[in-house]
């Protein structure tokens, strides 16, 4: 059996989320000391931290996507704080995507262990991460019951109070990531943190904070280069006149409460209404492949452009409310079901409906194009990034805390990995060019003359361009790797192109 996993269940009956390793070990004094956020600036945590930690993280979740788009940022009010709820499906990806996106800086609660883990439990202090302990953890010893009550509230009353004082905050309602394709039972935490913000925003004359349901949109989740739409949903008004004056007054002064059961109850079923929609709402993820082909097929007959990926979700989300015959459905399932078989979906059925797309001269060169700055920067990422890369895949492939973290871990690799290393290679290779400068056929430390001022300008340049030349390698492999991901696609519609090719022949002859 596995170490986070007992079969324990809630008062609910639900079984609880699989405990990983890390989760396992609560460090209940650590968290007790992590940082409390500040209100009175403009950002809860370091400034200087906070604005790197922003540039290193849309530096690497650009480079994690193939494409990435966002929606509905006009409904985002910019002059009161708002809480963002979404379906969790994706790890830490799932948070990042909706800070990157999001026009405000975030007062931030999470899982206890990220604020005790190597590396990026610093990161999550300079952050002012509050630390939440679960069901989960709680029920199976991880602390006593007063310890977790304590705790909880403490960092929910600062989450609160942030987001009072206009910040943003994402807390994620079903309480752990996972692999359904549709919503599993919220936990009334998020609710009952944001009731808390309305009533601190009434005590203190301050405007009432926003719920916004957000859809978090990931082509296959796991994968390197994948696709992504964030979708932020229409905000939701808070019941703030169903609160009672007790809890204004203590939550204004400073004290944690709790908001009234039946309140907290109310807007947890309000958020799922509304939340339900911006997911895939299927009881699997065959129904999704499903009906994914189906859409492809639609669009092939009416020889329109490919659908991109937000277009593939809304069709696939139309479907749901207008489903398509018991024959075709059928014929679909089998296809839908063959091309996740083999990595594929309905983007690789061909024009023409009767069989999968084959070599693409136009789609080739293009690709050529991509791999070539590839290959020609591939020694320095082998220095600048081969370490992060392997052993970022390896602990990905590998970790406990299941196929919903794999990205996380491919992420946090490549960035903490290059932040640390690529200053320290730079310096190393600055440091040889300067020893070895009279053996090189050009002058680097004289390139700007023989002044001292002027070698010193020089030694910093050449560092520097290390630096660039490591950040181009990166995106180069970035884009390589959609040139190799192409291939392996071309290869794999090859071997699976005779097994569906016959029904997608009879579902383009229903669908006409």
């Amino acid at each position: 059996m596995k170490k986070g996993f007992d079969g324990a269940r809630d008062r609910h009956g639900d079984l609880l989320p699989e405990l990983s390793a890390s989760a396992t070990r609560m460090k209940y004094d650590k968290l007790i000391d992590a940082p409390l956020p500040t209100f009175d600036k403009n950002y809860p945590g370091s400034p200087f931290f906070t604005e790197l930690g922003y540039f290193m993280l849309r530096r690497t979740m650009y480079s994690q996507f193939r494409t990435f788009e966002t929606t509905g940022g006009e409904n985002v009010p910019t002059d009161r704080g708002s809480m963002c709820s979404a379906w969790h499906t994706n790890g830490l990806m799932d948070p990042i995507t909706i800070f990157l996106t999001h026009p405000k800086k975030f007062v931030v609660g999470g899982r206890h262990d990220l604020v005790t883990r190597p590396i990026l439990g610093f990161w999550a202090r300079k952050f002012a991460v509050q630390p939440v302990v679960r069901k989960a953890e709680l029920l199976r010893g991880g602390c006593s019951e007063e310890e977790a009550s304590y705790l909880n509230g403490r960092s929910l009353l600062n989450l609160a109070t942030g987001i009072s004082h206009g910040f943003g905050c994402a807390l994620f309602p079903e309480g752990t990531s996972h692999s359904e394709s549709h919503l599993i039972r919220l936990k009334t935490g998020p609710f009952r943190t944001v009731l808390a913000a309305a009533a601190h925003a009434k005590a203190n004359g301050r405007k009432i904070p926003t719920l916004i349901p957000i859809g978090l949109h990931f082509r296959t989740r796991h994968l390197f280069r994948t696709d992504c739409w964030v979708e932020y949903g229409e905000p939701i008004e808070l019941p703030h006149d169903q609160l009672p004056s007790e809890l204004i007054e203590t939550v204004g002064a400073g004290d944690w409460m709790e908001p009234p059961a039946e309140v907290v109850t109310g807007l947890r079923d309000l958020l799922k209404e509304k939340l339900e929609p911006l997911t895939p709402n299927r009881e699997t993820f065959s129904e999704v492949h499903r009906d994914s082909v189906i859409a492809h097929v639609q669009r092939r007959i009416q020889k329109k452009p490919e659908l991109t990926w937000r277009q593939e979700v809304l069709e696939v989300r139309r479907l749901k409310s207008e489903p398509a015959t018991s024959e075709i459905q059928e014929i679909a399932t089998r296809v839908g079901d063959k091309l996740d078989e083999f990595g594929l979906d309905g983007r690789d059925i061909n024009s023409t409906c009767d069989g999968l797309r084959g070599f693409s001269s136009i789609g080739a060169a293009v690709d050529l194009l991509k791999f070539i700055p590839f290959m020609l920067f591939l020694p320095t990422l082998i220095l600048g990034m081969g370490w992060q890369i392997a052993l970022g895949r390896y602990l990905g492939d590998r970790t406990d805390e299941g196929l919903d973290a794999r990205t996380s871990y491919h992420m946090l690799f490549g960035m903490f990995g290059s932040m640390l290393w690529w200053p320290i290679l730079a310096t190393i290779l600055t440091v040889l060019a300067i020893i070895f400068n009279s053996d090189l056929e050009y002058d680097l430390v004289g390139m700007f003359g023989s002044e001292l001022w002027q070698e010193g300008l020089a030694i910093v340049t050449l560092w520097v361009s290390a630096i660039v030349i490591f950040w181009i390698s990166a995106i180069s492999f970035a884009n390589g790797w959609d040139a190799v991901s192409d291939f392996t696609k071309w290869v794999r519609r090859m071997k699976c192109n005779s097994l569906v090719s016959s029904d997608i022949k009879k579902l383009h002859d229903l669908l006409k």
